[in-house]
């Protein structure tokens, strides 16, 4: 049975890129239990992604999958077409794909390094917005909710800097999409996880570089995928945040309050 906190949720279409494994699969999962159906993207973690839309089948939701390579613009704009013709349009679009993919110190970014990361972290989502807004103007309404990082504004770790210019980017973005897609009853939010315990630092981050930034969080832990689910959840929903829109919703167990 779905989940009720956001009954008007169910039946609707979402497409989460990014969605095999992190906050991307607690993502899906947690839309599938308030009975959506589900766009899985995947680019290299095809089984992952696989177990991810047991999971959402087994909830009652549609589940498809979808491969591709989203730092091609050509890939962005399939992988759209495809979702919504799955699932019968795009109700809410989750831009979770992103990362660091190295730690590289200024000195050592060169124009290979600056480009994979901002076509990962803008070019991806950019495109997927531009992609996704012709679907939801159909249907007269839409959620784009958008996923930037606590280092957007504390500028992030050792070696850092770039992936937090390219999220401060995505921040601002979400900003200036939400004023021009409001007419068209879209709304356009993101969230902002702070240290979640992700395969994101399980590649990029030392357990060393852990406890400093667990030291750093009030609550004294370092989060989970599932608790920034909720965060998804909220901003989906025209029952819980239909006069939310531009907002950036932080989840970082206190570490920043802007």
């Amino acid at each position: 049975m779905p989940d009720t906190i956001a009954p008007d949720l169910a039946g609707k279409s979402v497409l989460i890129t990014g969605a095999s494994t992190g906050i991307g699969a607690a993502a899906a999962r947690a839309f599938a239990r308030a009975g959506c159906n589900v766009g899985i993207h995947y680019n290299a973690s095809r089984n992952r992604a696989e177990e991810v839309a047991a999971d959402v089948r087994l909830a009652g939701g549609l589940a498809h999958l979808i491969g591709g390579d989203m730092t091609e613009s050509a890939t962005v704009r399939r992988v759209i077409d495809e979702a919504a013709g799955a699932l019968g349009g795009i109700d809410v679009l989750v831009n979770n794909v992103g990362g660091l993919l190295a730690r590289v110190p200024l000195a050592e970014i060169d124009d290979a390094a600056f480009d994979a990361v901002v076509d990962l972290n803008t070019r991806s989502l950019v495109m997927a917005c531009a992609a996704a807004v012709p679907h939801m103007r159909r249907a007269g309404r839409g959620s784009i909710v958008n996923v930037t990082s606590i280092a957007a504004r504390n500028g992030g770790g050792t070696g850092a800097a770039l992936y937090a210019g390219a999220k401060a980017f995505v921040s601002t973005f979400t900003r200036g999409i939400a004023r021009e897609l409001v007419r068209d009853n879209i709304r356009v939010n993101a969230v902002s996880p702070g240290v979640i315990e992700t395969p994101f630092h399980e590649r990029y981050s030392t357990p060393q570089m852990l406890e400093t930034m667990r030291a750093t969080i009030p609550m004294n832990r370092l989060g989970t995928a599932d608790e920034c689910a909720g965060a998804f959840l909220y901003l989906a929903s025209d029952a819980l945040s239909g006069y939310v829109t531009g907002q950036i919703i932080e989840v970082n167990g206190g570490q920043l309050m802007p």
